[in-house]
C-alpha cells in the first residue's frame, strides 16, 4: 500500500511537470528557458520532499493510529502530501508574480541571446572584472559621498544657526535680568522706607506667642 501511494504521488508529480522541462529531454546545445529551469526546480523539490516524507516514516510517526485504522491513515498520508504540494506551488507561484519573475528571467534570456552574437567586450573594455567593476562603481559611489557630504554641511550650517538662535535668547534674557535687578535697585534708592519683599522677616513664633 505504501508503494502503490508513494508511486501515485510520484506521477502526480510527473503529470503537473510542464513538457520539456527535463534537460534529459532536451537536445544537447538547446539552451533551456530560466523560467523552465525554475519549474523543473520545484518540480524536483517537491518529489525529494515526497521521498523524504514517505508512507513508511509517516506510519513509523503515528504506529499505534496506523495499526487501528490503516485505510484512513493511508488517506491522511495522501491528502497531506497533496495540500502540501499544492501549498508549496501557490506560495511560488505568489512570488513570482510579486517579483515579476517569469518577466525578469525572460528578459535575462533575451540579453544572454543578445550577447552570443556580440565580439566586443561590451561594458568590460579591460577584461578584468575588478576594473571594469571599479571604473564603474567608483564615479558613482563617489557621487554619493559628495551628496552626502553636502547634505553634511547643509544640517551642520542650520545647526549653528540654530545654536547661535538660542546663545542670542540666552543673552537677551540675561540683559532682560540685569535691567530688572537695576530697576528694582534704583527703585529701592529712592523708597528707602518700603522694604523688599524679600528683606520683610516674618514675626518670630515666641514673640507672637508672648504678645498674645
Amino acid at each position: 500500500m505504501a508503494e502503490a501511494s508513494s508511486a501515485n504521488l510520484g506521477g502526480g508529480c510527473e503529470e503537473k511537470r510542464h513538457e520539456g522541462s527535463s534537460p534529459e529531454s532536451v537536445p544537447p546545445g538547446t539552451t533551456i528557458s530560466r523560467v523552465k529551469l525554475l519549474d523543473t526546480m520545484v518540480d524536483t523539490f517537491l518529489q525529494k520532499l515526497v521521498a523524504a516524507g514517505s508512507y513508511q516514516r509517516f506510519t513509523d510517526c503515528y504506529k499505534r493510529f496506523y495499526q487501528l485504522q490503516p485505510e484512513i491513515t493511508q488517506r491522511i498520508y495522501d491528502k497531506f502530501i497533496a495540500q502540501l504540494q499544492t501549498s508549496i506551488r501557490e506560495e511560488i507561484s505568489d512570488i513570482k508574480e510579486e517579483g515579476n519573475l517569469e518577466a525578469v528571467l525572460n528578459a535575462l534570456d533575451k540579453i544572454v541571446e543578445e550577447g552570443k552574437d556580440r565580439k566586443e567586450p561590451a561594458w568590460r573594455p579591460s577584461g578584468i572584472p575588478e576594473k571594469d567593476l571599479h571604473s564603474v562603481m567608483a564615479p558613482y559611489f563617489l557621487q554619493q559621498r559628495d551628496t552626502l557630504w553636502r547634505h553634511v554641511q547643509k544640517q551642520e550650517a542650520e545647526n549653528q544657526q540654530l545654536a547661535d538662535a538660542v546663545l542670542a535668547g540666552r543673552r537677551q534674557v540675561e540683559e532682560l535680568q540685569l535691567q530688572v535687578q537695576a530697576r528694582q535697585q534704583a527703585w529701592q534708592v529712592q523708597n528707602p522706607a518700603v522694604q523688599s519683599p524679600a528683606k520683610v522677616q516674618p514675626l518670630c513664633p515666641s514673640r507672637r506667642a508672648a504678645r498674645w
